[in-house]
């Protein structure tokens, strides 16, 4: 196969951002490591207190993120296997196409964004579940349980909005006649005040 065939190819490293997949790798693993270690330290619905505020507690949530209809009958297991591996494969073919490092915070928080996804829709193939065992709570107040596959999703997603945000500043017209408007000193001919006479 010829070195333009392969730079082709949409998988190549040397695509868009597609060498950021790395750090999806990486939270993939760091994931699944940490499920492993919570499913063989604690039992059920055990629990071990870090601080006053901070608990480990082995939980299996059937649902989305932070436990979203995690009381649903079922068909929320293969309903989120499908959208995870759909929204997996769309941020894959996003990363190939942006531009860096113009665009770091983006390929940043499609990264962690993929890799949070790819982690979950692991534990829903293989287990049925997704395991959750991080638990903050204030007094009688708890939090839904997540994991690390979650925090990836959420400073993913943050990084996105930033990315946005910088965007739209960076793409904010300048206002007809305002100091940026070169619209009537860059025309050829006379010079504005000249054209009249």
């Amino acid at each position: 196969m010829s070195d333009s065939r392969i730079s082709k190819l949409w998988f190549t490293p040397t695509r868009g951002a597609s060498n950021w997949l790395w750090l999806s790798a990486f939270v993939v693993l760091l994931d699944q490591a940490t499920k492993v270690l919570v499913s063989s330290s604690l039992e059920l619905y055990e629990r071990i207190v870090l601080l006053p505020i901070l608990e480990l507690t082995r939980l299996h949530n059937e649902g989305a993120a932070f436990s979203l209809l995690a009381g649903a009958s079922g068909w929320q297991r293969w309903f989120f296997i499908l959208l995870g591996s759909g929204v997996s494969l769309v941020l894959m073919v996003w990363l190939r196409r942006i531009r860096t490092p113009e665009q770091t915070v983006l390929a940043l928080g499609l990264s962690l964004v993929l890799g949070g996804a790819l982690g979950n829709v692991i534990d829903r193939v293989w287990l049925g579940h997704v395991v959750d065992f991080i638990h903050f709570h204030w007094g009688d107040w708890y939090f839904p349980a997540f994991n690390v596959a979650d925090s990836a999703i959420t400073v993913g997603a943050a990084c996105l909005l930033l990315d946005a945000f910088w965007e739209g500043r960076q793409t904010k017209p300048v206002p007809s006649g305002g100091p940026g408007d070169r619209r009537a000193t860059d025309r050829p001919g006379k010079a504005p005040e000249e054209q009249g006479k």
